[in-house]
């Protein structure tokens, strides 16, 4: 996820990164969320970033809190609890955008196709709105289906202690 921050802070999206660093979009992908990277992937994205290649490697390197630069450090690379809980929420608004987007476009081209009025068509496009409406809602942080921290609790539930 250091990537990712990373990534976020130069206002780079992932096709702009990997056209940078000579990476493919998916190698991108993988190591925003969290696949180590290969010594090849870690110097081209130490290059790009102008950062030591242990940033990437050992995870040699700790965010400095107070001006969200790196620094070495001889700790581990990781993200505040606070940013990752945004970049998931984030993620999850990008998603939701996404799917309403496809279900504005398939709406439009179900609705206008010679058979509009078949009440299946019509069904299905009310039932996917619903979906949207749900995954939004969810997405807003609106209603709380499974949250992230649902397993822990759950888990915690279980033994009967906290974790």
């Amino acid at each position: 996820m250091i990537v990712r921050k990373l990534r976020l802070q130069h206002g780079w999206s992932q096709e702009q990164l990997a056209e940078l660093s000579g990476l493919s979009v998916r190698t991108i992908q993988r190591v925003e969320r969290g696949a180590k990277p290969g010594l090849e992937t870690a110097k081209s994205l130490a290059s790009v970033f102008e950062l030591e290649l242990s940033t990437f490697t050992s995870g040699d390197t700790e965010m400095n809190h107070s001006t969200d630069e790196l620094e070495v450090k001889p700790a581990k690379a990781e993200l505040l609890d606070d940013e990752k809980e945004a970049m998931q929420y984030v993620k999850g608004i990008k998603e939701f955008y996404t799917h309403l987007i496809l279900f504005v476009v398939f709406a439009i081209v179900l609705l206008f196709i010679k058979d509009s009025e078949n009440p299946v068509i019509l069904w299905a496009v009310l039932g996917w709105g619903a979906g949207v409406l749900i995954h939004g809602l969810v997405a807003f942080e609106k209603i709380r289906l499974i949250g992230p921290n649902w397993e822990k609790r759950q888990v915690e539930k279980r033994i009967g202690r906290k974790l």
